[in-house]
């Protein structure tokens, strides 16, 4: 493994449609439409749009910068740059490790919706007790959730060129297009016009802290920040390729994904519950449990609801995907082990951890840490916790160790950067306020919740 040359992407595009596959996913299309939905529709979309140009440009910019600049992945880029701060790169290489087990579990719950919706069995779907009746069930979603990871891992097998660039560059723009017909489609059925409005004008009035700390939760599993995914995925990025218009660029893509998601989703929602406050707090369960019910709903909604599946089953792909190769690249980089071994690896404990999750809702629905299923424990433990806490250090570790100023000399190796005042502001100032913030209030949350 030491004398094997270190991957790369072909150039900017590969670069972009790969970072950009691994922000938009589960985050974009599952997470974001019911948050903005619970949390006052246009407020929520503003607040997040806000941040996403300013705290998350500079935290993606800093992560793909460590990575670009070291040519490492998570682990070896902190300490390369400080030995103190190792530590930092492990914590990091932890949080993808424990998401991608319980991710792809999620996502083979995806693939058995896109099944039912292109056997014809949308209908059943649809019925109150379809999804907890398939979740519940011991050996059906292991079936599902094994498809489901093997999918991730051939794809993964076959490198970042030739596997990851090449699936991105398919991927992602099937995704643009069926989002943006889906969407369309949305608007159209009657009565979803209240939706749009809701959901994309802003009603200062339902703004509050918990707007801010719902959105910026948000900005952390939309983007891939906090997880070693861009520090691994810029450690394969050229020197010559633009960094600073590459993050922007990823941006557009996460972000523009994310609002025709709320589009394809909330309007619908909206028109078939008359605004009912209750179908739009739906929370995690409204892509599931609810959008079924509308595409039946739906003339011609058994083609649409297979469509709207293999869009959510491709952006639960390239996230994947990017979960799965940023372990490997670790388990290479770290043990010096072949990338076919260092796979073989991963996808072992990824298959053992993955059938906790599954029968932590069957089996063991009984066993429960902190007063939450297996599943639902990973998902906060890594969302909640420890993504904040990487965060957190990444910014003291930009803005007081290394200082900005190493990070702003590999952005402007390809010409100036014209975000640099920004950058150095919310990487020193602004974000280690508003992390702290979100951990305080996760950890407060989840406490509340238990006693």
């Amino acid at each position: 493994m030491a004398n094997e040359k270190r991957s790369s992407f072909t150039g900017k595009i590969g670069f972009v449609l790969a970072a950009a596959g691994s922000a938009v996913g589960l985050g974009n299309i599952w997470r974001f439409p019911y948050l903005a939905a619970k949390y006052g529709g246009g407020i929520f979309l503003l607040t997040y749009l806000i941040l996403a140009v300013t705290f998350g440009f500079a935290l993606m910019t800093a992560e793909i910068a460590l990575g670009r600049k070291t040519g490492l992945s998570v682990v070896g880029a902190f300490s390369k740059l400080n030995k103190k701060f190792t530590f930092l790169g492990y914590l990091a290489a932890f949080v993808p490790a424990i998401i991608l087990p319980y991710y792809s579990v999620i996502g083979g719950w995806v693939t058995k919706y896109f099944f039912a919706f292109c056997t014809g069995n949308g209908v059943v779907a649809a019925h109150d007790s379809y999804f907890g009746g398939f979740i519940t069930s011991t050996a059906e979603p292991i079936g599902w959730f094994f498809i489901y990871i093997g999918l991730t891992a051939l794809v993964v097998l076959f490198g970042v060129e030739k596997g990851i660039e090449k699936v991105s560059k398919i991927m992602m723009p099937v995704l643009v297009v069926l989002s943006v017909v889906i969407a369309g489609y949305s608007m159209t059925i009657p009565g979803a016009i209240e939706g749009v409005k809701y959901y994309i004008t802003p009603d200062f009035g339902k703004f509050s802290v918990t707007t801010v700390l719902a959105a910026m939760g948000q900005l952390f599993y939309s983007m891939s920040l906090a997880m070693g995914i861009m520090v691994t995925y810029g450690s394969y990025m050229k020197k010559e390729v633009n960094l600073e218009s590459s993050v922007s660029n990823i941006e557009i893509f996460d972000t523009g994904i994310a609002f025709l998601a709320g589009l394809m989703i909330i309007p619908a929602t909206y028109a078939f519950s008359n605004g009912s406050p209750e179908a739009l707090g739906k929370g995690p369960g409204l892509m599931f449990a609810t959008l079924p019910k509308v595409f039946e709903s739906m003339a011609g909604g058994q083609i649409i609801g297979a469509l709207f599946f293999l869009l959510v089953l491709f952006a639960a792909l390239t996230s994947s995907i990017s979960l799965m190769e940023t372990v490997v690249s670790i388990v290479c980089d770290k043990l010096k082990w072949s990338r076919k071994i260092a796979l073989a690896a991963v996808f072992v404990f990824s298959i053992v951890m993955g059938l906790v999750s599954c029968f932590g809702y069957s089996i063991w629905d009984t066993a429960t840490i902190i007063g939450m299923q297996m599943l639902d424990f990973f998902d906060f433990i890594t969302n909640s916790v420890m993504m904040p806490i990487v965060a957190f250090f990444t910014c003291i570790f930009i803005g007081y160790v290394i200082k900005p100023q190493a990070i702003i000399e590999e952005v402007e190796l390809t010409g100036k950067f014209k975000k640099k005042a920004l950058f150095t502001f919310v990487i020193k100032y602004l974000a280690p306020v508003c992390i702290i913030a979100i951990l305080i209030s996760s950890v407060l949350d989840a406490y509340i919740g238990i006693f």
